[in-house]
């Protein structure tokens, strides 16, 4: 499993182990990459020039926004059932095993906290922070952290009833194809959807082609 689960936290903060503490993995090659008031840059051409205008999007995470992007809602499960294990450890005086879960738990809240999925009309983008400020090129694989639907091979969301993490293989990166790996620190229903909108039928998760 490649690079990027590390990715975008290793960019956003200096290790990575979906910033500040990075992501999980590297044989584990994901990406890692996950407030509803919401200040949000958008760009506009006037007379052949790029301005940048800002508009306060009032809960905007979830939503379509210029009828062609959707960033999905974070979601903290993940991180509270690892803390919260952590804490259980902790009670029965298992250190060996709560400081390392604890810390997995506190850098998945901390990057569900920053960590966005942007899908915009032509390709899923990592971005950082309230602003979508520019995640960087990433550090395992190279590259931008953006890629196209049209270079997706296929994606699979485990589990549908509670995802915990998200896989995609795309061919932009290099062409025998190249794997991603997130944990889901984002709402599972509006991913899986804008995933099956936007990339197809996973093969194994569905829905299933008739």
């Amino acid at each position: 499993m490649e690079s990027t689960l590390l990715c975008a936290s290793s960019r956003f903060a200096s290790s990575q182990c979906y910033e500040k503490a990075g992501a999980f993995g590297s044989n584990f090659q994901g990406s890692f990459s996950g407030k509803l008031q919401y200040k949000n840059s958008l760009f506009t051409k006037n007379n052949g020039t790029v301005s940048r205008r800002r508009a306060v999007i009032s809960s905007v995470l979830g939503r379509k926004v210029q009828k062609e992007t959707v960033i999905p809602d974070p979601d903290y499960r993940i991180p509270i059932v690892l803390l919260g294990a952590a804490g259980g450890f902790v009670y029965v005086d298992n250190l060996a095993a709560a400081v390392p879960i604890g810390l997995l738990g506190l850098l998945l809240l901390v990057q569900a906290t920053r960590v966005r999925f942007v899908f915009d009309k032509q390709a899923l983008e990592v971005k950082i922070g309230d602003e979508l400020q520019d995640s960087g090129e990433n550090a395992f694989v190279g590259g931008k952290n953006r890629w196209k639907y049209s270079s997706f091979v296929n994606w699979e969301l485990w589990w549908p009833t509670f995802p915990i993490l998200v896989y995609f293989k795309e061919t932009q990166t290099k062409p025998e194809g190249q794997i991603h790996f997130f944990p889901v620190i984002f709402n599972g229903k509006q991913l899986y959807d804008v995933m099956v909108e936007r990339c197809g039928p996973s093969k194994n998760s569905g829905p299933k082609e008739v």
